[in-house]
């Protein structure tokens, strides 16, 4: 083949790349579906936060669409695009929409308990030093977030539990890391009932925490911990 050939499927290789695409990653995520029976949060936060919580899965999906025709060509901005606007909104949405379910997921237990054979119990005394230990500090970093979450979770990492803050469903995540217990604590959550009471709305939802919903997150964690140990 001659040379000058060569140089011209070479340029048109490199033209090829280099021209305008679009991204085959559509993806549609359909809404647990919630009825809190809780009665330490009023009949319009619960309605609330329920449609809030879809309504954020919504949004995702529609991401997800734009990003199904997203022209990558535009991608080369690293301070603003339309691509990367739309990839952040993404991750803050992927972020809030799963915080917001495990959140209604694992609350909303009239009859909630616990018992020290549970391996819930076991693995955050365990990481904790004591489970009073797990309790204080997840209390506090409910305290710290400044309108977020916090979040007990298994980081794959350490190999351990740990408690961390979320100010923000685009940051403050660990890479890694597996919720097993989520609480919201966004002041659209609690002050309606609790005003600027923020301790009794967090001791409230505790004592409601959905154990056997938690115990099953672990027991997965476990099997993953397996994995990766």
């Amino acid at each position: 083949m001659k040379i000058e050939n060569i140089d011209n499927l070479v340029k048109a290789s490199i033209d090829a790349t280099f021209r305008p695409v679009t991204l085959k990653e559509a993806y549609v995520a359909t809404p647990k579906k919630f009825s809190l029976k809780t009665e330490k949060l009023s009949e319009k936060i619960k309605k609330a936060r329920i449609d809030n919580f879809e309504k954020t899965v919504e949004l995702l999906n529609k991401i997800s669409a734009q990003l199904d025709g997203a022209d990558l060509s535009v991608a080369d901005n690293s301070v603003s695009s339309a691509f990367r606007n739309l990839k952040i909104a993404e991750s803050y949405a992927i972020n809030d929409a799963f915080l917001q379910a495990e959140f209604l997921e694992n609350i909303d237990d009239l009859s909630s308990s616990i018992s020290m054979d549970n391996l819930c119990y076991l693995r955050l005394a365990r990481d904790f030093g004591d489970f009073d230990t797990w309790q204080k500090n997840f209390i506090a970093c409910a305290k710290s977030s400044r309108n977020g979450y916090v979040v007990t979770a298994y980081s794959i990492y350490l190999n351990r539990y740990i408690n961390f803050v979320v100010d923000d469903a685009s940051e403050g995540i660990p890479f890694a890391s597996i919720p097993v217990i989520v609480l919201d604590v966004g002041k659209s959550v609690y002050t309606k009932d609790y005003i600027d009471d923020i301790d009794s709305y967090i001791k409230n939802m505790m004592r409601e925490f959905n154990w056997q919903v938690i115990e099953d997150r672990v027991k997965k964690c476990e099997k993953i911990a397996k994995v990766f140990g």
